[in-house]
This record gives structure tokens, C-alpha cells and sequence, in this order.
């Protein structure tokens, strides 16, 4: 059977409706190869590379001062109450995070939420010398209003940009990249905390940090607007003209009444980061000094890569059909959940709240390192791996960006939800064994209540029509789409 007649209806649907759409398209200088062996600069995998470099220097840097545990501080108290006002702000714009990137396009609201990294960094580089512990609070809170239209507009990317056989791959590939931030960013403090025991990194340190979220937030700027971009198949990316914020507040709340099945997925969502609370200050603050806390976080970051390498490869495997996929997908999260966080308690029983005062700190020469530093190896493999099949998921759902990025805006509003939760209640001083209970029993929780979801909503294929009528689009709305491609330049119009 040759491979017009394997095509499936809806595939073949879809293909008219994208000629329809595009074949009136000029091609400008960003499709075509200005190097002959490297991709059109308007191709999705190279927009998807330069938004994973965004996120390399900017939540990249972030991370790799939360995975010291306080922030590099001495005392996590002030991190942990800066982490609140942050995922405070966070979880009540994430919602909206969406509907803000398809209102002023993808470059805008990724540089935007860039230069939030920037000032959180030089609120604690300010710390260092003036103790104003005021600004780390603003600075948090700050930051989780510009974070969310960042993850937003990174979501709107990785579930819309890549065709439906690669985005399982594309979104371990820019999981890569962007982790590669969390372990380059904690070489930084290793390198320069090598020779100390003490509890906090140095301010040469944050110097480093802020120069790297200050090229992350420039660099937002050289992305282009959706229209622009191509997928692999020459096919460009569906999106609406000029939407109104009127019409994407409607849009938020259309498809929550036309999809309500979507709220399945959000305990996933809102477990999501929930455990990071415990595992970067309970688990690496609570028992080592700093310059071993500074290798587990590399160690962390880099088992993030390998992660997301592998489940997105095993999530897009052609030998399994994508609803087949999407239920091993589930299998393999389940079980790692169970095995991953049942070994944790063989650590989390030996030390307390209370006994850690008295406790040693352990450094990375001691005979006892060896365990705990698999154990938080893996929980870092483990977060990648809950990430990307979230990502990966949703994406499986839809391939309208506009779709896309609302989704993106329950994920992210969910998740920051419950991270501000994880982190009030670790800044309360509550038990460490009440910190990592609740991780394990949520994260296996949610995944009960989305079963309904991946075994019973994700289709061989996304429709296209069918997928642009479900959230109240039309042909007619988003047809004219070149002019806003040849309106602007480099993202910088409103896209």
C-alpha cells in the first residue's frame, strides 16, 4: 500500500486546509538557508533551539540558584518567602499568561518575561551588601509576573511549533538545552565555592547570574512572530490575526465550558512543583554544606537532560500509535513515581527539622554522600520526565497555537498554584516527612484523575478543523495571515 493511500482523512484534510491557507504566502529571507547546511531560520526547530537559549540563560540561571537550596543563601528563609510571593503572583496571572502572549506576540512576551530573571538576581546581588531583604521580596514577586508570560510563550512554542510525530523529541531537545543552563549555572558556583564548607556562595557568583538573564531577555527580541514560522513540512503555524485581549478572555472561558475535561489534567498540573520545595531546600539545603550542594545541582540539571531525552524519544516511538504511546507514556510515569519517591524515604527517615540543627553538614569527600547523591540525581531525571509528558500530552491535544497557549496558561497557573502552597508551608517549618508525603501522594494522585484524559481524548492525529472549530475559530478568521508576516521584522511588530 504505497503511502497516499496510508494517509489517514483527517491527515488529508488537514493538508488542504493548510495549502488553502498558505499557498499565497511569499517566502521571505528568513525561509530561506543563509548557511547551506542549516535549517531556514524560519523553520520551528530553529525558533524552538533560540527559545530553549532564552530559557538556557534566563529560568536556566534561576535554577541553578535554586537547586543550591536557598538561593545560594545561608539562611533559605528569605529564598522560600521570595519563592511564595513569586509563585503567588505567578499562579494568579499563569491563567492568563496565554490570552497575554497571542495579544502581543511571542518575542515581546518572552523578553518580557526574561528581564524578571534579571532583577531576581540583582535583588540577591544587592542582598550581599545591603541585606535588604525588602527588594528579594519584590524582586520574587515581581518575577512571577514576568515568569508567567515567559512560560506561557514557551508553551505556546513547544506544543504548537513541532509536527505531531516530533514533539515528544523537540520538547526533550529544548528540555535539554534549557537544563544545560541549570548545569553550566551551577558550575559557576562549584568552581568559585570549591575550597569553602561554609553555607553560602559568594557574590561573584551573582555577578555571573545577571549577566546571563540580561543576554537571555535580549536575545527574546530575535524570535519570530508565529505566523512566520514553518514546520518541517513547509506547513506554517495556524494562529489568529490581530486577536483582540477581549477575544481571548472569551477564548480562555469558551474553552473551559466546551472542554471541561481539561480539568482532569489539573491536579497534574498543580503537583507539577510541588516537590521542589522539598527536594532543593529540605533535601539539598537541609543536609549539605555549599559546595556540595553546588555539585548536586549540577548533578540535578544534568539528569534533567537525560530525562527528557529519553521519554520524549520513547513518546514519539513509529512503532506504537499515539494513543498506545500516550498510555505506555502514563505506565512509565506511574512507575517511576512509585520507585523513585518510595526510595527517597530510606533518606528523608534518617534526619528531621529539628535533628538537622545538630547534624554536620555532609560534603561530597564523605563516605555518606554516595546514596543521597544518586537519590537527588534521580529526582532531577524524575522532574524532567513529569515535565515533558505534561508538555507532550497537552500538545497531543491540539496544534492551534492559540489553543496552545491557553493551555499553557492552565498549566503553568495551576503549577504555580501549588508550588506557592509547597513553599509557604516548607517556610512554615513543617516536618520534612509531611514535605515529601505530600509530593509522593499528589503526584500519584493526579495521576489517577488524568487518566480519563490520556487514555480516552488523544487521537491518532489532530484535526485541523475539527481543532480550530472546538475553540471557536473559523477559516475565515485566521486566512489572512501574510500581511502581519510581512508587516514585521524579527517579532518585533504585534504578532
Amino acid at each position: 500500500m504505497s503511502s497516499e493511500e496510508k494517509r489517514s482523512p483527517a491527515a488529508s484534510s488537514n493538508e488542504e486546509i493548510q495549502e488553502e491557507f498558505h499557498s499565497d504566502v511569499p517566502a521571505r529571507w528568513y525561509d530561506k538557508r543563509l548557511v547551506p547546511f542549516l535549517p531556514a531560520y524560519s523553520t520551528a526547530t530553529v525558533q524552538i533551539v533560540m527559545v530553549s537559549f532564552v530559557c538556557f540563560m534566563c529560568p536556566g540561571m534561576f535554577n541553578a540558584l535554586s537547586g543550591l537550596g536557598g538561593a545560594g543563601l545561608s539562611d533559605p528563609t528569605l529564598s522560600d518567602n521570595a519563592n511564595v510571593a513569586l509563585y503567588c503572583t505567578f499562579a494568579t496571572l499563569g491563567f492568563f499568561s496565554g490570552t497575554i502572549c497571542n495579544w502581543i506576540g511571542v518575542p515581546a512576551t518572552l523578553a518580557f518575561g526574561g528581564s524578571g530573571y534579571a532583577i531576581y538576581v540583582a535583588s540577591l546581588f544587592c542582598y550581599h551588601y545591603t541585606e535588604n531583604s525588602g527588594f528579594v521580596l519584590f524582586a520574587g514577586a515581581w518575577l512571577g509576573i514576568t515568569a508567567a508570560c515567559l512560560w506561557g510563550a514557551q508553551g505556546t512554542i513547544l506544543m504548537s511549533y513541532p509536527d505531531e510525530k516530533m514533539k515528544g523529541r523537540m520538547f526533550g531537545m529544548f528540555w535539554t538545552i534549557f537544563n544545560l543552563g541549570g548545569v553550566i549555572g551551577s558550575c559557576i558556583p562549584l568552581a568559585q565555592n570549591i575550597h569553602s564548607k561554609g553555607s553560602s556562595v559568594n557574590v561573584g557568583t551573582y555577578a555571573a547570574f545577571l549577566a546571563l538573564t540580561i543576554i537571555g531577555a535580549i536575545l527574546a527580541f530575535f524570535l519570530l512572530p508565529v505566523r512566520a514560522v514553518k514546520r518541517s513540512d513547509g506547513s506554517r503555524i495556524i494562529a489568529q490575526k490581530y486577536p483582540s485581549l477581549k477575544t481571548e478572555l472569551l477564548e480562555l472561558l469558551h474553552i473551559l465550558v466546551k472542554e471541561p475535561w481539561i480539568m482532569l489534567l489539573f491536579p497534574m498540573f498543580f503537583s507539577s512543583n510541588w516537590f521542589n520545595s522539598y527536594q532543593m531546600s529540605d533535601f539539598n539545603a537541609g543536609r549539605f554544606n555549599i559546595r556540595t550542594r553546588s555539585l548536586n545541582s549540577l548533578l540535578y540539571w544534568f539528569m534533567q537532560m537525560v530525562g527528557s531525552t529519553c521519554i520524549g524519544f520513547i513518546l514519539d516511538l513509529p512503532y506504537f500509535s499515539r494513543k498506545v504511546r500516550a498510555r505506555y507514556g502514563w505506565g512509565i510515569v506511574f512507575c517511576i513515581t512509585m520507585l523513585i519517591w518510595g526510595l527517597g524515604y530510606l533518606f528523608e527517615r534518617t534526619y528531621t527539622r529539628t535533628s538537622v540543627l545538630d547534624m554536620t553538614p555532609i560534603d561530597f569527600k564523605d563516605g555518606a554522600y554516595i546514596g543521597p547523591m544518586f537519590l537527588y540525581m534521580f529526582y532531577g531525571f524524575y522532574d524532567a520526565v513529569w515535565q515533558t509528558f505534561s508538555y507532550w500530552t497537552m500538545g497531543a491535544l491540539t496544534n492551534s497555537s492559540r489553543k496552545a497557549a491557553v493551555y499553557a496558561g492552565f498549566y503553568k497557573g495551576m503549577q504555580s498554584a501549588g508550588a506557592a502552597i509547597a513553599w509557604r508551608l516548607d517556610s512554615l517549618n513543617k516536618p520534612y516527612r509531611t514535605m515529601w508525603a505530600s509530593s509522593w501522594g499528589i503526584l500519584c494522585g493526579s495521576l489517577v484523575f488524568a487518566i480519563p484524559v490520556i487514555f480516552f481524548r488523544i487521537k491518532e492525529t489532530t484535526d485541523l478543523e475539527s481543532d480550530l472549530l472546538e475553540s471557536d475559530e473559523t477559516l475565515a478568521d485566521i486566512k489572512p495571515i501574510t500581511s502581519a508576516v510581512s508587516s514585521s521584522h524579527l517579532g518585533l511588530a504585534n504578532a
